[in-house]
């Protein structure tokens, strides 16, 4: 699984969080000011689980129908990987809404 979109993500809300509380932020060469599209890596990221999540679905239906070319251990390790991959994201989605109400939080 590919976690590049995810440390992006991350790093754009710990810089974000630095310049909130005042602390000075170290800018990333994939920062902020490198012109990351937090949307675009963000969606790119729930696309990515989408397609394992939509892959591990039709494995099981091919299973289930009784095709011969999917073995049992690849649905399942396909099954078991969406379920980590979205399980990740709900994390990722947790971090974000937390930050948010942080931002929300800061007095001006």
């Amino acid at each position: 699984m590919d976690t590049q979109g995810i440390e992006q993500m991350l790093s754009v809300l710990r810089s974000s969080a630095a310049q909130a509380s005042g602390k000075p932020a170290e800018i990333a060469a994939t920062g902020a000011a490198g012109g990351v599209d937090f949307a675009q890596v963000l969606k790119s990221s729930i696309d990515k689980v989408n397609e394992t999540q939509r892959q591990a679905n039709v494995m099981a239906e091919k299973l289930v129908a009784g095709d011969t070319t999917q073995s049992l251990h690849e649905v399942m390790i396909a099954l078991q990987t969406a379920s980590v991959s979205f399980q990740e994201m709900v994390q990722v989605r947790n971090k974000l809404v937390t930050a948010y109400q942080d931002v929300m939080n800061i007095q001006v």
